[in-house]
């Protein structure tokens, strides 16, 4: 996969971290002391939630591709051996890293309890199936974005599954592809299944009981199934974007801006609505209009003139690399400022949006000192041994460490 190849990458993974982070920290204004030359902008921050689906079509995007180009050669499927090594290794260190510090933080710091309750959520999350009940969601108190990681996990269990059959069915080209949509039709129709048959009480459903009662209000619509619908659409576009690679036009650059614009206004669309953006069958994040329209840029930037190059600037090249660290330790950044540092986040008061701003800026200064030390001194380490347990021991590039789900 060289740069060439995959160009927009970087700049939508880089796009879905920020989004991310500043949906978060919109969350911590007061929106009644929001100037009104801004508002606007601070609501469609809080739409930066859909930067969650723009991580799961990527993630299907890249770990897709060398199964559709193995297929399409007619070879063998890739080594499931080393697809798992290398997802753990990218994966595993730094998740496993934050948990342990939020669970220690929690109950030195923030006096939470430490009861069997939080026993079973911390070891869900710790072995990687918290995704599959309410009570398990999210694995520990402070720190909420580490909810996705299990959904993640399932995604690459199921994606090799499913393209195992195209695989014995012997399917390549175009048939292969259109193979790969009925997949997704079968995987919505469990989705739906998963909605309709396994309700949840209403007794303490709702946020305002807390991260448990929240994870009630999400599921059966938060499953894994239906994310794996939106991570399959992704695997979709590493299909078309396979097919398309030898190709080079300005119309590709006009074709993958438009998928970008069209992400930003689906997430515009939902403004004023749940940051969840519920959309067909319950799927969230705008399903399937906004993982349609990141899949769209996914395929087709790679054979743009102009566009790809633009967007995978220095700057965003950066953020892609730390990205997973930004994901994984920002949340529990600003719990420890509005802590730790009054009155950061204290945004009720006539000096709120000030208060905001600072409060914000040192967020995203502390997050990404962080991650860029999370992903020199612990990720990218990890990788390069895990590399070398494969029989090719090298040097792992930054440009391929940056292939990873955050």
């Amino acid at each position: 996969m060289t740069q060439q190849r995959l160009l927009g990458a970087d700049f939508l993974r880089a796009a879905a971290c920020l989004m991310v982070l500043l949906h978060h920290l919109a969350f911590r204004m007061d929106g009644d002391n929001v100037p009104a030359p801004v508002k606007g902008l601070v609501d469609f921050a809080v739409m930066g939630s859909f930067g969650v689906a723009v991580f799961f079509v990527l993630s299907g995007f890249l770990l897709a591709r060398p199964f559709w180009v193995a297929l399409d050669r007619g070879e063998a499927m890739p080594s499931l051996g080393i697809y798992a090594l290398r997802r753990a290794a990218r994966i595993l260190p730094g998740f496993w890293l934050a948990l342990v510090v939020s669970l220690v933080l929690g109950v030195t710091l923030y006096g939470y309890e430490f009861g069997r309750e939080e026993i079973v959520r911390f070891l869900a999350g710790f072995f990687l199936v918290s995704d599959w009940h309410w009570v398990t969601l999210f694995p520990v108190n402070n720190n909420g974005p580490l909810w996705s990681i299990g959904f993640e996990i399932t995604s690459y269990v199921l994606l090799p599954f499913f393209l195992a059959v195209l695989f014995a069915l012997r399917l390549r080209g175009w048939p292969a592809r259109v193979g790969w949509v009925a997949v997704i039709g079968a995987v919505l129709a469990l989705h739906w299944m998963v909605v309709q048959w396994a309700p949840i009480d209403e007794v303490e459903r709702g946020w305002r009981y807390g991260l448990i009662g929240g994870a009630k209000a999400w599921m059966p619509r938060f499953n894994p199934i239906g994310f794996f619908a939106i991570f399959a659409v992704g695997a979709l576009a590493a299909g078309i974007q396979v097919k398309l690679a030898a190709m080079r036009s300005y119309l590709f650059d006009l074709v993958g801006l438009a998928g970008v614009i069209a992400a930003g206004w689906v997430m515009a669309t939902h403004i004023g609505e749940l940051n969840e953006g519920f959309g067909w069958l319950g799927v969230p994040y705008g399903f399937p209009f906004m993982p349609l329209a990141i899949a769209v840029a996914l395929a087709t930037l790679p054979s743009s003139v102009l566009a790809g190059r633009l967007l995978d600037n220095r700057f965003a090249r950066y953020v892609a690399e730390i990205s997973f660290g930004v994901y994984i330790w920002h949340f529990l950044v600003i719990g420890l400022l509005g802590r730790l540092v009054p009155p950061a986040f204290e945004t009720s008061g006539e000096n709120g949006w000030n208060i905001w701003l600072a409060s914000s800026a040192a967020t995203i200064v502390i997050s990404f000192g962080v991650a860029t030390l999370s992903f020199r001194l612990l990720e990218r380490p990890v990788v390069n041994w895990a590399r070398g347990l494969e029989g090719r021991p090298r040097r792992v590039p930054q440009r391929e460490l940056a292939e990873n789900p955050r």
